[in-house]
């Protein structure tokens, strides 16, 4: 028996066969995904839960991806607003930043599996600068486009046969690179207790 091909932890012979199933059938392979945050009763701390997801329209639920994140802010920051007892957590922003290193990692490094391509290192960096104006009040909401500037990715990587125009194209497929990088539509319904009939 032939060994299996592998690269970077991939069956390749298994990818082909993926990447074959979801070009012939693209129902199948769609993803419903989620997340909540459930405010802990002191400003900006709430705590964040990812746990089943949709394949295909089957919901895939299980105890082992259960994951809670416990959000918050820069204790610096929080003392000089006025936060009683302020503790270092990870800041929502910071999150997003750290998903859209590591999703360009998973778009660069898929696609040079993909390709043939060998990476021996790849690190991504991503920073921004952020003017809290607007989320303090401090400016219309119709500045909001302001609020981030000089958004930055820095690639690290190197291997044999690296083409950069090949990893950019490949770093820009990432899903959070699109979901970040592009205007999305968010439907936001609001909810509040139903009133009880007879009430004033």
């Amino acid at each position: 028996m032939a060994n299996k091909q592998t690269a970077h932890g991939i069956d390749l012979e298994r990818l082909e066969g993926f990447a074959e199933h979801v070009s012939e059938q693209p129902d199948a392979v769609q993803l419903g995904l989620g997340a909540s945050a459930t405010y802990e009763g002191t400003c900006a701390h709430s705590l964040a839960k990812i746990d089943s997801y949709e394949l295909g329209g089957e919901t895939i639920a299980r105890e082992t991806r259960e994951y809670t994140l416990p959000y918050g802010g820069w204790k610096e920051v929080l003392d000089a607003g006025g936060w009683v007892g302020a503790t270092d957590r990870m800041e929502p922003i910071e999150v997003a930043l750290s998903a859209l290193a590591a999703c360009i990692n998973v778009g660069i490094s898929i696609n040079a599996v993909a390709n043939g391509v060998d990476i021996e290192h790849l690190q991504t960096r991503v920073r921004t600068d952020f003017d809290p104006a607007v989320l303090f009040g401090l400016e219309e909401l119709k500045e909001s486009d302001s609020v981030f500037e000089n958004v930055t990715a820095e690639i690290e990587i190197d291997g044999e046969d690296i083409d950069k125009d090949l990893v950019d194209e490949w770093a820009r497929r990432a899903p959070v690179y699109t979901l970040i990088s592009l205007a999305q539509d968010v439907d936001m319904t609001i909810n509040t207790p139903v009133e009880v009939a007879g009430d004033d």
